[in-house]
């Protein structure tokens, strides 16, 4: 018998992998800092961005883990970390595609939307951007996925043992893995299903041991950067819901073809209504779906009442839920209106490729740029902007040769620079540096932006250097005379990043010798 290929499943994961290939590694702030810590525990530092301190700067301890190991079979503390992130980002992603057919094929019987859900999944710039970026981002979705897949199928100890590790990846998996593990005891009291030791043993021993250590290590298992964010960005009450409702309102990139007022205005009302269409087709083709039918929902709702600073990878995890079930709510809305219409069989088959995949695949292509204005000339999303990494990158080589392994940096944003100067790192924010959180929150007056830094930081603390987005000091620590009395300007870069007025690089004077 001739066995059967199942191409377009290899072709599915293919373009996933394409899609992150071709646009090459376009590194964000944040990843450094993941793999600065990867490298000190290759160094023998420890689990420490700066060594010698105690402090859990990074919300994920697994993905950090992977980097490290990574690392270790592919040179070390030389190792090519953004490349690293980006070969397994890829794969991750691809697979996350094949699980989202999967899913609508098998458990909501939409396999035409799975395999839109697939498609779009593989070329979407909230997922790209972010794999390419070294993120955690696309190893989190794909630990997420795995655990519904699993669910969906009644392997609960699987789908337990990939929630663990979510949960160790990023801590907010608990938006998800607390409506599954409910859905489950519900089916438990009812005696639908057992509880095992099997399972409890799945989901809670690897987090167990993590934060059995975390807390030993570090005082505490809740990462320290959870309380300094909290502390250091000045935000409207409502910029957390603005932001989301502009995101969940444009999930297949539509402003880009009918503009921001068109596109977040018909998405306000259609994609309400498709998810619930196709909420209510997967509920009924499988009732375990209800948590993750509920997650992306349940995911707005947190982040809506916390009202964090919303970065951009913030809003992937709750996408491949959302994508699936709106798309499998536009084709049962079409397969029950078409019939109506009396189109031709080819002509019904045809409108529903055209709105249920082509559309949003287009659309989603749509923000990709053929030629970005900076960094790789490849094909990338254009949300995959990194120009401020690659200034923090310029001002690292400037300030190098000032600095060795004794000397203080002090910046805001310390991804790049902790990862490509020497030294210890002074974070100004706070995520990686505990002294920083009794100097905020600032006064309003500081705050030209939603961040600024501590004048009282700086002067206490006598960083030997400091880099700055000028915007961050402009109504404190740049009007402050005992700064300007200790600190000298090295060089400005020209930059309007933020509406700054430059990056600045200063030393203290004793430094300048």
């Amino acid at each position: 018998m001739k066995k059967h290929i199942p191409w377009l499943a290899i072709l599915i994961f293919l373009l996933a992998i394409t899609a992150r290939l071709l646009p090459g590694a376009r590194t964000i702030d944040d990843s450094f800092i993941t793999f600065r810590y990867a490298r000190n525990l290759l160094s023998s530092a420890g689990f420490a961005y700066n060594p010698g301190e105690a402090v859990m700067g990074t919300t994920t301890p697994l993905y950090t883990l992977l980097m490290a190991a990574l690392g270790a079979a592919t040179g070390g503390v030389d190792a090519a970390f953004p490349q690293l992130a980006l070969g397994v980002n890829a794969l991750a992603d691809g697979i996350t595609a094949l699980l989202l057919w999967h899913i609508g094929k098998r458990h909501f019987n939409q396999p035409l939307a799975g395999l839109s859900a697939a498609l779009v999944w593989a070329v979407a710039p909230h997922s790209v951007t972010f794999a390419i970026g070294g993120l955690e981002t696309s190893i989190y979705v794909l630990l997420l996925t795995g655990c519904v897949t699993f669910y969906l199928e009644r392997k609960v100890t699987p789908a337990a043992f990939l929630a663990g590790l979510s949960m160790l990846t990023r801590p907010d998996a608990l938006i998800l893995i607390g409506p599954l593990a409910l859905d489950h005891l519900v089916r438990v009291i009812r005696k639908q299903e057992p509880l095992t030791l099997r399972q409890i043993l799945a989901l809670g021993l690897l987090p167990l041991v993590w934060y059995g250590y975390a807390t030993w290590q570090f005082g505490s298992p809740i990462p320290h950067s959870v309380q300094a964010k909290m502390g250091a960005y000045i935000l409207e009450p409502t910029a957390a819901l603005v932001r989301l409702l502009q995101h969940y309102t444009t999930p297949f990139m539509q402003h880009t073809w009918f503009g921001a007022a068109i596109g977040v205005g018909l998405g306000l009302v259609l994609y309400p209504f498709l998810f619930f269409v196709g909420a209510l087709a997967a509920f009924r083709a499988n009732p375990r779906s209800l948590p993750w039918i509920a997650y992306p929902w349940l995911y707005f709702l947190v982040f809506a009442v916390a009202n964090p600073l919303i970065f951009r990878w913030y809003l992937t995890p709750p996408m491949p839920a959302y994508f699936l079930l709106v798309l499998t709510g536009a084709a049962v809305f079409l397969q029950q209106l078409l019939p109506r219409l009396r189109l031709p069989q080819h002509s019904a088959q045809g409108v529903l490729a055209v709105f249920v995949v082509l559309m949003p695949v287009a659309t989603s292509l749509s923000a990709w740029s053929l030629r970005p204005d900076h960094g790789p000339q490849r094909p990338a999303p254009e949300m995959a902007w990194f120009k401020l990494e690659l200034l923090y990158r310029q001002a690292a080589e400037i300030v190098s040769p000032y600095l060795d392994t004794t000397t203080t940096l002090a910046a805001g944003d310390v991804g790049v620079l902790g990862f490509y100067t020497p030294g210890l790192i002074l974070d100004t924010v706070g995520l990686n540096s505990p002294v920083a959180l009794e100097y905020y929150p600032l006064d309003q007056q500081y705050y030209v932006i939603n961040y600024a830094i501590s004048p009282d930081l700086i002067i206490d603390q006598q960083p030997d250097a400091l880099i700055m987005l000028e915007v961050y000091g402009r109504l404190g620590l740049l009007q402050d005379p005992r700064f300007l009395d200790q600190y000298s300007l090295l060089q400005k870069i020209p930059t309007d990043i933020y509406e700054s007025d430059g990056m600045l690089v200063f030393l203290r004077n004793t430094n300048l010798d």
